[in-house]
């Protein structure tokens, strides 16, 4: 490119990948929660970004509070609030479940429209409570700055966070699915619903169960985009889409297809909007994924479901 050398370009390249990184991390916090929901239970939760603000401004929250009542622990306190995070997240969707969403199975069509409306009732308490204004947590020091592998790229340590946090999660998900009594209760479930049923397995628990660990999932992504992001009221509306895309895109069900399209997706958005505006990059890579599920419409990667 004109007016860069090699060694400018290689460095300018290689942070927008980092962009990229960062934006992958949080896409697949999202996205493994909502495949967990939608892709193991078939509910289209279009409150699925709410929940991610739950985890945002819990720890706003608990920053708040340890910033003014306990300033000794703000090294340590954010560790201890993505916890609080996942908790919160995690019970208010097992609320969400047993009140509203155990009605609607099957019912595809109906879980969007209320999930919608609830998204949009919990983006008004959300204004409600913390206002319309997007707020900041206090991050520990051990968050702030960055690291130079080279003197002319900076790696900001918060993204290098958020990449850690994001393996742990994805191998936690994974030995929850596949090295777990639970994880086998989910997959027999999936597979077939009445035979599960009718060898003991309490099925309407599994769902509720299931349900909650995928909003508590979303809560710990809004946890991590608190290091890179302020948040407001519709901050995790913002994400829904490309979450939606990142699941059918990888696949319904799919680990290993939903690690792979959040890092293409997030790789190729970052780079685009290096070389042309924000909108267009997210344009052209929406229209790249249109053509990729026209020619395989099942994603990339798919699991055989029984209902």
């Amino acid at each position: 490119m004109d007016g860069y050398s090699l060694t400018e370009l290689w460095s300018i390249l290689v942070m927008q990948g980092f962009s990229g990184l960062s934006l992958f991390s949080v896409l697949l916090l999202m996205a493994l929660g909502l495949a967990i929901i939608f892709g193991q239970m078939g509910v289209i939760n279009m409150a699925h970004g709410e929940f991610m603000t739950i985890g945002a401004y819990t720890i706003y929250l608990c920053s708040q509070v340890t910033e003014q009542y306990f300033p000794a622990l703000m090294p340590y306190y954010f560790v201890i609030a993505i916890f609080a995070a996942f908790a919160i997240a995690f019970a208010i969707g097992y609320l969400v479940e047993f009140a509203l969403i155990r009605h609607l199975y099957k019912r595809p069509l109906d879980t969007l429209l209320a999930t919608w409306g609830l998204s949009l009732i919990m983006q008004q308490i959300f204004r409600s409570t913390f206002g319309a204004r997007e707020v900041s947590a206090t991050l520990p020091d051990w968050l702030m700055g960055s690291w130079k592998p080279t003197p002319d790229i900076d790696i900001p340590l918060n993204g290098l966070f958020v990449m850690g946090i994001s393996i742990i999660v994805t191998i936690a998900v994974v030995l929850f699915l596949y090295r777990t009594s639970w994880g086998l209760k989910v997959r027999a479930t999936t597979q077939n619903r009445v035979m599960a049923g009718a060898v003991g397995i309490n099925t309407k628990k599994v769902d509720r169960i299931t349900f909650a660990v995928g909003c508590g999932i979303a809560g710990i992504a809004g946890a991590t985009f608190t290091t890179i992001a302020s948040t407001g009221p519709t901050s995790g509306s913002l994400y829904i889409v490309d979450t939606f895309l990142v699941v059918v895109f990888g696949g319904a069900a799919s680990v290993i297809g939903t690690v792979l399209s959040a890092f293409s997706i997030a790789q190729a958005q970052s780079i685009l909007t290096f070389f042309m505006t924000e909108a267009m990059g997210k344009v052209v890579t929406l229209m790249a994924i249109i053509v990729i599920l026209m020619l395989r419409p099942e994603g990339l990667f798919t699991s055989k479901v029984r209902r």
